[in-house]
């Protein structure tokens, strides 16, 4: 089967899903045509896979008048001017923004015979699917990686053409199920995100800390407000406060490219005096995010919401006892005292008493080492969500 798969500003920092997604499919003999609206900014770029993927990516974002023009005087009489009306102004823009991209999707998709395009995302790559998708390109998907709020207008034009739609969380389901009902495609099976289980895997015995020793805590994440890493801090100066000594490594990178969020986060970790124990790693590849990993003793993300969570994924993966908060989905992957720890977002104070007792209880950090490795390799393996997308895509040929 020949798959274009697209997705937005690839390859981004928190990309190495799509990665891997990607050489699942051709694992399983199927031709991966790479798509993207246009490359991040280079101070994202980070992964020891970055520029193959480029080489290999076709980029549609360029805007190209003729093309525009072309697609307007496509879509106009296929009533795309009803659904500018309907979905409102922010949703014309977009649409008006995307016609190029559009058109050149459209005309790749011919010229390469591709018979589906998956769009990862419900933001303008969706839209840029479903507007080609008019203009007689192949039948095209979408996955809902988060709230709908974070992708824009005209979700209802986005999901009414899509054959399907993967989405991550029930949580996510019941979301889509209520606000866009009318509009939605047949068939919307849940399929978390996944991590590669054969590459993230101990090499060596998971090992508590020591008495006398740091206690080595590891976070990763883009550095923005939502992902807590002030928090994380917080909770860092009450533990030192409290006579524990402990460093802190967070690994990403602001929407920027470091000349963003990352600003305040410096000023926070310099107000707090904690320049001797917190580390602001920048965008780092994934074998790296693998060795600092196999060092930590405790992983601990502090998000305000997060819709899964790739990042615990990874660290559970790796048999790294994992902390962390009650937001969005994250309750579908970490089972409080089970395989993981959770606690209240926006809260330093807990976060800190919840650091402090694991790391003090080397039987229950050796536990949820164990059953963190399990869950994930029984449950998010990158290589179901491959899955998942070819059965449906047969499905809806069939």
């Amino acid at each position: 089967m020949r798959i274009g798969y697209l997705v937005p500003q690839f390859p981004g920092q928190t990309h190495i899903f799509f990665w891997r997604e990607i050489l699942a499919l051709e694992a399983m003999g199927h031709e991966v045509h790479v798509l993207s609206t246009r490359k991040p900014p280079s101070g994202l770029i980070a992964h020891d896979w970055s520029d193959d993927a480029m080489r290999r990516t076709t980029y549609l974002g360029k805007p190209d008048p003729v093309c525009a023009a072309l697609a307007l005087g496509r879509l106009l009489p296929k009533g795309l001017a009803g659904w500018m009306l309907r979905e409102g102004s922010g949703f014309a823009k977009d649409a008006a923004l995307s016609l190029s991209a559009a058109q050149q999707l459209a005309r790749y998709a011919r010229a390469h015979q591709l018979d589906h395009i998956h769009a990862h995302s419900c933001g303008r790559a969706a839209l840029i699917a479903a507007l080609a998708r008019k203009m007689g390109a192949p039948s095209y998907s979408l996955t809902l990686h988060g709230p709908l709020s974070d992708y824009g207008p005209g979700q209802r034009f986005k999901w009414d053409g899509a054959g399907f739609a993967t989405i991550i969380t029930h949580r996510l389901l019941h979301e889509v199920e209520t606000s866009l009902a009318g509009s939605l495609p047949p068939r919307l099976p849940v399929r978390p995100m996944g991590v590669d289980t054969n590459m993230l895997r101990r090499d060596t015995p998971y090992a508590p800390p020591e008495k006398g020793r740091p206690l080595r805590l590891f976070a990763c994440g883009r550095l923005n407000i939502v992902k807590g890493h002030q928090d994380l801090m917080s909770a860092v100066r009450q533990l030192l406060d409290q006579g524990v000594d402990v460093r802190l490594e967070i690994a990403g990178e602001d929407d920027a490219g470091g000349t963003g969020y990352r600003l305040e986060l410096e000023a926070h970790l310099k107000k707090l005096r904690l320049q001797d124990h917190v580390k602001l790693l920048g965008a780092i590849d994934a074998g790296a995010v693998r060795e600092k990993l196999k060092e930590a003793h405790v992983f601990v993300l502090a998000s305000w919401h997060e819709p899964l969570g790739v990042a615990y994924m990874e660290a559970m993966s790796m048999g790294v006892p994992t902390i962390g908060t009650d937001a969005g989905g994250v309750r579908e992957l970490i089972q409080d005292g089970r395989n993981g720890i959770l606690v209240e977002p926006k809260n330093p104070s807990q976060l800190a008493r919840s650091i402090r007792s694991l790391s003090q209880d080397p039987e229950a950090l050796l536990r949820l080492s164990e059953e963190g490795r399990a869950h994930v390799e029984a449950h998010f393996r990158a290589s179901l969500g491959a899955e998942t997308l070819i059965e449906e895509i047969e499905f809806l040929q069939n």
